[in-house]
């Protein structure tokens, strides 16, 4: 166990994690593991259309002590029942936040009263860059007693909208994104999604099993290049391997195929024009598969539609594939053999900054604020494929990447001993209600609509559907309306799922003939 540091309060001993995507489960676990060192941590997944697979969780590769899926009834029960947590990391996207604020201020006003309680902590924040709905994505998180934000830019920009609104802006504490390793981090390395760190906790074994093999041959594909590296890589390759190329895309920038297909072509004709470097895609999920956002036209897909020699892989050439497996260890990678990492917009960008890998964020598309790579102005990252096919390795602008928390600060100090102050207020003198910036009053034609489709009421409370779905128990033997709703819900959601996968891409297609 880590002692406390002289004058602060003891850490947490026990946190929950709920998240609603991949993306946001390793975000929520790495924050819990650096706000509360020595906590037991569960692992809640909010039941929707993001839930991530077996595969996903394994890939993503974070421990927890248990793991299960929940609805909003679930959740609210498991988060207020006495003694159960010290934290809670509401790792889910804004209306999801905004929701279990309201549902978590209701049910513990319902079983204390509406004076201080002793109560979890509620942290919540963003998985990486925040480039679009700023406003509306604070307010939907506002009333958490901490929001975090990954840099010190961040954190005066969320305060300057909190203030703006006329909401208290004391709740946003600055740390760092909780995945960046190495030198730049704070001391916590050991807990990030390492080599070793397979486990998801409560997965079942047989799914755990199956799983663990698909992403190690993930990895295993990327680590097999390493082995076949060791001569003929170059004088450019250094003494690491063959230098390495990656393009870390994304599930929904751009959005448009003949966007994604140019940008599929330009990887392909960079692997071409180097055929002494190895160019790796490395997609973001299997085709079928949800992520935080969603891909309608996976690059799985579009590489069969390349010239070639046909198959599941087109007509990529030998020195350029279709990765999976963990973006940590892709990133390792990279660096040993010099290599340079390639997106439009990913976070994968800071954590190769972190590492001090050359990354180009590309403007090939433009320099737009729908793609995101506005961001990265002033970054020294932005280029085009023509540069790189040219030998441009960007160097970062080492201002901005500090300004940006990608490297030096002081990583989660703050956030740490904020939420342990917290955690130890409420279990003496208990903390106040949680006080959203959003209410009947402030937004009555906006909060009702989000907090319906969590299955709650305007005031908070469960509504009548999702109370029923809360007393009926998923066992054998159930019966009742409740069980109805919920085989019905679940139908819906993989209709819902089948129309966005597969049917309206189809449409877009026909629309295009």
């Amino acid at each position: 166990m880590t002692a406390p540091a002289p004058g602060t309060a003891p850490g947490p001993r026990r946190v929950a994690v709920l998240a609603d995507s991949d993306t946001r489960w390793k975000w929520g676990v790495l924050t819990a593991r650096r706000l509360a060192p020595d906590a037991a941590i569960d692992g809640l997944l909010l039941r929707g259309r993001a839930t991530p697979t077996p595969r996903q969780l394994a890939e993503v590769g974070v421990r927890v002590d248990t793991l299960r899926e929940v609805t909003t009834p679930e959740f609210l029960r498991a988060a207020t029942a006495p003694g159960a947590y010290d934290v809670l990391v509401l790792a889910c996207v804004g209306g999801a936040v905004q929701a279990m604020i309201h549902g978590l201020r209701r049910a513990v006003t319902d079983a204390s009263g509406a004076g201080p309680a002793r109560r979890p902590v509620v942290v919540t924040g963003y998985v990486g860059v925040v480039y679009e709905k700023l406003t509306d994505g604070l307010l939907l998180r506002h009333g958490a007693d901490v929001v975090l934000a990954n840099s010190a830019y961040d954190a005066d920009r969320f305060r300057a909208v909190y203030a703006g609104v006329g909401a208290a802006p004391d709740s946003v504490v600055t740390c760092a994104l909780p995945f960046l390793e190495g030198a730049g981090a704070d001391g916590d390395g050991a807990d990030d999604d390492g080599a070793d760190d397979a486990g998801t906790g409560g997965a079942g074994a047989d799914d755990a099993g199956a799983v663990a093999g698909e992403v190690e041959t993930a990895d295993a594909e990327v680590a097999g290049a390493e082995a076949a590296d060791g001569e003929g890589a170059g004088a450019e390759a250094g003494e690491g391997g063959r230098f390495t190329v990656v393009f870390a895309v994304q599930p929904s920038v751009p959005a448009a195929r003949a966007d994604r297909a140019y940008l599929l072509r330009r990887a392909v004709s960079h692997a071409l024009r180097h055929p002494e470097r190895e160019v790796l895609i490395k997609l973001r999920s299997r085709p079928g598969e949800h992520t935080t956002h969603i891909e309608e036209l996976p690059y799985q897909k579009l590489v069969r539609k390349l010239t070639g020699s046909g198959g599941a892989d087109g007509g990529l050439p030998p020195n350029c594939r279709l990765v999976y497996g963990n973006m940590g260890r892709i990133l390792d990678r990279v660096g040993r053999t010099g290599g340079l990492l390639v997106t439009v917009s990913s976070t994968a960008a800071l954590e190769s900054l972190h590492r001090s890998v050359p990354t180009a964020v590309l403007t090939d598309l433009g320099v737009r604020e729908a793609l995101g790579n506005h961001y990265f102005t002033g970054s020294g990252c932005l280029a085009s494929w023509d540069q790189l096919d040219d030998g441009l390795l960007p160097e970062a602008d080492e201002t901005w990447a500090l300004r940006q928390g990608v490297r030096g600060g002081t990583g989660f100090d703050a956030a740490r001993r904020r939420v342990a102050d917290l955690a130890a207020r409420s279990l003496s003198a208990g903390l106040p209600p949680l006080a959203p910036y959003y209410t009947a009053r402030t937004a009555p034609g906006y909060l009702p609509g989000i907090l319906r489709r969590y299955g709650l009421r305007p005031d908070g409370s469960l509504s009548a559907s999702a109370a029923g779905d809360a007393v009926v128990p998923a066992g054998p033997g159930t019966t009742g309306r409740g069980l109805v709703r919920r085989v019905v819900r679940e139908a819906a959601r993989g209709a819902y799922r089948h129309g966005v996968q597969r049917v309206a891409p189809l449409i877009r297609k026909a629309g295009e003939l």
